[in-house]
């Protein structure tokens, strides 16, 4: 039982560190997405 409650405070870190990443990449996309869009010729 004592394995588990060691484990929720890496799930915390895990998860923290998951938003971030997500955040990041977002407002990356978001940044990318403002360039004026080219036109894929098909």
């Amino acid at each position: 039982m004592e394995k588990s409650v060691d484990l929720v405070p890496a799930l915390v870190t895990f998860l923290a560190a998951a938003h971030v990443i997500a955040l990041v990449y977002w407002i990356y996309r978001l940044a990318s997405d403002r360039q004026p869009p080219k036109q894929k010729p098909q």
